[in-house]
């Protein structure tokens, strides 16, 4: 499959799609130059579309600052391009506080992934919207999560007190040790791979979507979104997705929608 990558920075994310056999485009960002506002993509060249879009505005690690209205923004512009583009299906990373994405067309799955549940020693939950046209669900292997697991790693590590050392935080990131990235200063590396999904939570993810298929009419999903399969009158799989559809009940979140008429409004694609 030909996948188009927004957001990437540098891109841990398609790079653990990569791995699983896809071919990544990646699209502008900001730590090249680049601005999502003004692309546009060829409609129908892709097959799906995976981003990781800034989440500093839905992050509780923000405490008090007021959010800068740039979350949305980017959730905004990243439905337009799904619009325009018109892929099969797309996956959107980022905090589990973020709006709902609903793009006319697409039925839209969530759930969330821990990096310990994919075979990595770190306590880092990640959050997904999966999109598809065709009604599909994915189901991701989740592995027996690894006891004692280390802490996240995050963008901020670099300029903390007692950081973990450069091979250790890449290898907890599933990079290898000798990673780098040429030209950037410490604090900027940290920061690019702290900001990154875990390459081995990319391929558990890419493995889900290869193998995704419709829901039959006997099964139903787990309320909470995790993907999982309940049997009988089960509303939720675990007492973990119990909590967590309580908590988004509680927290009702806000909800990013884009429709074709919207999306085409001053563009140059015609659809």
């Amino acid at each position: 499959m030909l996948l188009l990558s927004l957001f990437p920075g540098i891109d841990l994310l398609g790079r653990g799609f990569e791995q699983e056999g896809f071919c990544i485009v990646r699209g502008p960002d900001l730590i090249y130059g680049g601005d999502i506002k003004t692309f546009h993509p060829p409609s129908g060249r892709f097959d799906g579309i995976i981003a990781g879009s800034p989440c500093q505005d839905f992050s509780i690690a923000r405490h008090c600052v007021p959010p800068t209205g740039e979350g949305k923004e980017m959730l905004e512009e990243f439905a337009r391009v799904v619009l325009e583009a018109s892929p099969a299906w797309f996956l959107l990373e980022n905090v589990p506080a973020v709006p709902d994405v609903e793009i006319e067309g697409f039925t839209v799955q969530r759930f969330d992934l821990n990096a310990n549940e994919c075979g990595l020693p770190q306590d880092r939950l990640r959050h997904f919207q999966f999109g598809s046209k065709d009604r599909l669900i994915i189901r991701a292997l989740r592995q027996k999560p690894i006891p004692n697991s280390q802490r996240a790693c995050v963008a901020t590590e670099g300029i903390r007190e007692g950081r973990r050392g450069w091979a250790d935080f890449c290898e907890l990131q599933g990079l290898p040790r000798d990673f780098s990235l040429p030209g950037l200063t410490l604090s900027a590396r940290y920061r690019a791979v702290g900001n990154g999904v875990p390459v081995p939570v990319a391929r558990t993810i890419a493995r889900a979507i290869l193998s995704a298929r419709p829901l039959a009419s006997h099964e139903k999903l787990c309320a909470c979104g995790c993907g999982r399969i309940c049997t009988g009158r089960q509303l939720c799989a675990t007492p973990a997705c119990r909590k967590r559809l309580e908590r988004s009940r509680r927290g009702m979140r806000e909800t990013v929608t884009a429709r074709c008429s919207a999306a085409v409004a001053g563009s140059h694609i015609e659809m």
